[in-house]
């Protein structure tokens, strides 16, 4: 793998961290196609550009997007109907870029700019309250992303996972704070000790 090609791929990508590719974001699709492992076609989002940014970047030939991955499409953006909404955040916990707003019990709206139309908060809403808009412009691909977009989308993801890994380091900091240390047993101490002094006088 050449040094710096998973940045330069993952630059090339527009980070609506949709998972389609079927990896687990922007990133980690990136690092499976710079070492070889994945194909140049499996992100929708960024349609046959993005496709043929990629056999660019990789010296790979361009090939139609795959159709397990999905279809290009015109970017599409969440919108979540208040009015059934009841506060649950499995929505907020499922959108990669923070793009939806919002508390426990609290009515959530989506923040419209931020949006990539990744679909990903649409599955878990248990009350179907949560659609994609139709499109506002019939562009597809890069054509209705910016590299300004992308960069935007990949700042707010990277504080996203920061934000969910200090959150676990200290979840599992307090769990150690709770569990109780082993009591040893005096006898099996005393017993090593004198294994100890034994090995140390045999010498």
């Amino acid at each position: 793998m050449l040094p710096g090609l998973a940045e330069r791929i993952d630059a090339a990508l527009p980070q609506t961290q949709c998972t389609r590719c079927g990896y687990a974001d922007c990133r980690a699709y990136a690092e499976a196609v710079a070492e070889g492992s994945a194909a140049i076609n499996r992100c929708p989002p960024g349609g046959a550009e993005g496709v043929a940014r990629l056999a660019a970047l990789t010296g790979r030939e361009p090939a139609p997007l795959d159709a397990q991955c999905g279809a290009e499409a015109a970017l599409r953006i969440a919108h979540i109907d208040e009015t059934g909404c009841i506060g649950c955040t499995l929505c907020l916990r499922a959108c990669p870029v923070d793009a939806i707003a919002g508390a426990r019990r609290r009515m959530h709206t989506v923040v419209a700019d931020w949006c990539t139309g990744c679909a990903l908060c649409v599955a878990p809403c248990p009350t179907d309250c949560i659609s994609l808009l139709p499109p506002a412009s019939t562009a597809t691909g890069w054509a209705a992303w910016s590299a300004e977009q992308a960069d935007a989308a990949r700042a707010r993801h990277a504080r996203r996972a920061a934000r969910l890994a200090r959150a676990q380091a200290l979840r599992e900091q307090r769990l150690r704070a709770l569990t109780p240390t082993p009591a040893v047993d005096p006898a099996l101490l005393a017993a090593a000790i004198e294994r100890a002094r034994r090995r140390q006088a045999a010498r």
